[in-house]
């Protein structure tokens, strides 16, 4: 069997250039984690990985350095990488905490939108509305999208925090072993979403935001003080 070295030159279907060893171990990786091989909260040994795979720990290194910056594994100062793992509690705290970040950051939006990020909110709407891949490429398209509408917001700080604080919320929702019907579904809204930053529906970008949320966490008001919505 061939390891992953002397696969490198490989193409992915769609692309002409030849795919990186990090970048085939960070996919070997991710679909690991994500089809559960790899469990929440798991330590990943970088020397037996790189064992299974027939290659040098250097690449396993760097793959598991860029899962790291997708939140998918989290570094342990001294006991090493570990798969993404947060518990119920904190990830209340954390979605309460989004809604009143993620809500100003929404409403600052509005007012500084430009039609460059427009642009590309619209082009990421229209990928999500055709998507029909896998979980990964859901769960990338939708922190993507909110990536970006916190870019419009023109507040730098407040951009920097809300991406240090949802990259692991993310990648923990990417987790969750929720059907295609599901992610679909939650994709769809993202519109619904800009329409309410945009100003074109008439509605309150946090009221939309909490209702958005709302579609994959059943109470993320709890830790806040901000009134509970309906579903």
């Amino acid at each position: 069997m061939e390891s992953l070295e002397q696969q490198e030159t490989d193409t992915i279907p769609g692309r002409e250039e030849p795919t990186s060893l990090r970048a085939q171990v960070v996919k070997v990786l991710g679909h690991g984690i994500l089809t559960g091989k790899y469990k929440p909260g798991m330590r990943l040994n970088e020397s037996q990985i790189a064992r299974e795979l027939n290659i040098s720990r250097i690449p396993v290194r760097e793959a598991l350095s860029q899962l790291q910056e997708q939140g998918l594994v989290q570094n342990r100062e001294r006991r090493g990488m570990f798969v993404t793992h947060i518990g119920p509690q904190e990830v209340e705290q954390i979605f309460a905490l989004r809604l009143l970040l993620e809500g100003e950051a929404l409403r600052l939006a509005r007012i500084n939108m430009t039609p460059h990020i427009l642009k590309e909110l619209e082009g990421i709407i229209a990928r999500m509305e055709a998507w029909d891949g896998n979980l990964l490429e859901s769960a990338a398209l939708d922190l993507q999208f909110h990536r970006t509408l916190w870019k419009a917001c023109a507040n730098p700080y407040l951009e920097r925090a809300l991406n240090s604080l949802m990259v692991t919320l993310f990648a923990h929702k990417t987790l969750e072993h929720v059907t295609h019907d599901v992610r679909r579904w939650r994709l769809s809204h993202h519109r619904i979403l800009l329409d309410a930053v945009l100003g074109t529906s008439g509605e309150d970008p946090q009221e939309v935001l909490q209702i958005h949320i709302r579609m994959a966490h059943t109470e993320p008001e709890r830790y806040s003080a901000l009134p509970k919505k309906p579903s």
